[in-house]
């Protein structure tokens, strides 16, 4: 049984309008599903990906009216968005000095060059050069042009105090494969280990900052809720054994509509899912017109009115 990467990440934003904006105009990335939180429908649940809505290009965020996140360990801290080649980093770093985003410089980290930014709310970004590898879905209206769009996610990066028992997880339980370690960013007395999910590749590594002097992140605006990671539709069922088999405590099979999950804390509380591929976001609308108005499951179509008027207009 073998992970194929990630699957997508969901982040906390406290200004839906303001974080589509970044979002789709500043990053170029598709609205893809404009939804809602099926366990708190007052919540807006936002999906950007590349142009087709590729498994594994999916950033999304919850609307919560919360403040901002404290940072520290426990936490996942740094989210990778994926481009091909050093001359793109180089346009995207001009790109954001002009639209006044928060960056840093070019920098070679793990082998790959990097630039972080951070959005209009803090959350920690990184794009990171994946060398062309694997396929590109560009999305024909976006403001970036295809050349320099954003490919997809990876690597993310977790922050816990104690590696021993999230690594017993990681590759006792889901597989991963430790490969490597450098110096953790703004961290010098810390090493962030490498964690490959089959060949690895920037797509398909958890990295894992050691950070047992920091304090417990408190979760908020500009943070991150969870990490979801891939698996073939078929393997589902035999990760939802695997759990129950393993004795870790989990959500047992979720039917999220567009992708089934299966969610579970790693030791140090971190926030799992393991998602499926399909259906996909085309499932109920056309490729064509994805993230236009707003989608509901099923289970939520006939509470439509109600829910529309408790959203505030993007």
């Amino acid at each position: 049984m073998q992970l194929t990467g990630i699957h997508h990440l969901t982040a906390v934003t406290a200004n839906a309008p303001g974080n589509h904006a970044f979002y789709t105009e500043t990053l170029g990335m598709r609205l893809v599903k404009k939804t809602v939180n099926q366990d708190d429908v007052s919540a807006y649940h936002l999906f950007y990906a590349d142009g087709v809505a590729s498994p594994g290009s999916d950033i999304t965020f919850f609307d919560w009216p919360v403040g901002p996140e404290r940072r520290g360990t426990r936490s996942i801290c740094r989210t990778g968005l994926r481009v091909a080649g050093e001359p793109s980093l180089v346009w995207w770093k001009q790109r954001l000095a002009a639209a006044g985003v928060t960056h840093g410089d070019i920098v070679l980290r793990d082998g790959r060059a990097t630039l972080d930014l951070e959005d209009p709310e803090g959350q920690r970004l990184s794009l990171i050069d994946d060398g062309g590898a694997g396929p590109a879905h560009a999305w024909a209206d976006s403001p970036v042009p295809s050349a320099h769009q954003i490919r997809g996610l990876g690597p993310i990066t977790i922050s816990v105090p104690d590696l021993a028992p999230t690594e017993a997880v990681l590759t006792t339980l889901m597989n991963m494969t430790r490969v490597r370690d450098y110096e953790t960013v703004g961290n010098p007395s810390s090493r962030t280990q490498v964690y490959a999910m089959g060949q690895g590749g920037a797509a398909a590594e958890l990295h894992v900052a050691v950070e047992p002097d920091q304090p417990v992140a408190a979760p908020g605006a500009g943070g991150v809720h969870h990490v979801a990671f891939r698996v073939p539709d078929a393997a589902y069922q035999d990760w939802a054994e695997r759990l129950r088999r393993m004795r870790v405590p989990s959500s047992g099979p979720v039917d999220r509509f567009y992708f089934r999950s299966l969610y579970f804390r790693e030791p140090n509380g971190v926030l799992f899912e393991i998602a499926t591929d399909g259906p996909g976001f085309a499932v109920d609308e056309p490729l064509e017109t994805l993230g236009r108005a707003l989608s509901l499951p099923p289970f939520l179509e006939s509470r439509r009115r109600e829910i529309e008027a408790g959203l505030a207009p993007l």
